[in-house]
């Protein structure tokens, strides 16, 4: 498995903006031995230039990096009405993976029309090589364990698949162990990791279809309480996963992003299989 830094780590809580610069990100991620970052529209999507499309990707190459994941429209990670939009009119989203190097683009899907729309966008990201994943997300599609897998069951395309995040799934109630893994992997082509602690006071609320609204506190990966993540890196490496695992968390109330990605960077290298 192949660490990858997201540049969620250092965004702003509005999703749209990065608190730092992106080139101090690249450096952190050098520095600490990530192998690539996850790109997201608050650091450059649809709405950047050309030219600072083509800035970044050369500062990532420069670095010793690659992209992992682009998410190029901020609609799909506030998971809003307009999240499935990019699924309408997904060749924005292409040309800018193209641009960045990446075969890899999150996806949006909230209600049974989107279906038919990621299947489209699906065969049109074939022609270019590019893969469409989802993630394990609240009020989507893919909130529970059952209707995800039904779901990439009626889209058919090899080229659609999952984003596993534990965390998501635990607040809905959903087992993340080794048993839903192993029902998960023949679509997966990403892993997130990010740390609630469920507790009715909490401060973050998030709403669930299936459990209804969840409160919660944001910790960080290596804090106990929450996902329990040797279990999830030992069922990880029992199916023999080999791709990216990528740091999700949105540390900006908890922790600066030097601190969130160096410490996140020594607990997850502590496992063996990541390297």
């Amino acid at each position: 498995m192949k660490l990858s830094l997201s540049v969620r780590i250092a965004e702003a809580a509005c999703k749209t903006k990065l608190n730092v610069p992106f080139q101090e990100l690249l450096g952190l991620a050098k520095e600490l031995g990530y192998s690539a970052v996850c790109m997201r529209a608050s650091a450059g999507g649809i709405e950047s230039s050309v030219t600072q499309l083509h800035d970044m990707r050369r500062a990532v190459e420069d670095a010793g990096l690659y992209v992992s994941m682009v998410t190029a429209d901020a609609d799909v990670p506030l998971n809003n009405d307009d999240g499935p939009n990019s699924l309408r009119n997904i060749e924005p989203s292409l040309y800018v993976a193209k641009i960045l190097g990446s075969d890899l683009i999150r996806v949006c899907l909230k209600q049974e029309s989107d279906i038919e729309h990621a299947r489209r966008a699906a065969d049109i990201a074939a022609e270019h090589g590019i893969r469409l994943a989802h993630q394990c997300h609240t009020t989507t599609l893919f909130e529970q364990v059952d209707r995800s897998l039904e779901v990439l069951d009626r889209i058919g395309r090899e080229n659609f698949g999952l984003i596993y995040e534990p965390a998501n799934l635990m607040l809905c109630g959903e087992d993340y162990g080794v048993e839903t893994l192993r029902r998960f992997q023949p679509y997966l082509m990403n892993v997130y990791v990010q740390n609630h602690r469920v507790d009715e006071h909490g401060p973050v609320e998030l709403e669930t279809w299936c459990l209804g609204p969840r409160r919660f506190h944001h910790i960080p990966i290596w804090e106990t309480g929450g996902v329990d993540f040797p279990a999830v890196a030992s069922a990880l490496q029992a199916i023999e996963y080999d791709g990216c695992v990528t740091i999700h968390q949105a540390y900006a109330e908890i922790m600066g992003p030097r601190e969130a990605a160096v410490e996140s960077a020594n607990y997850l290298f502590g496992q063996s299989h990541i390297h």
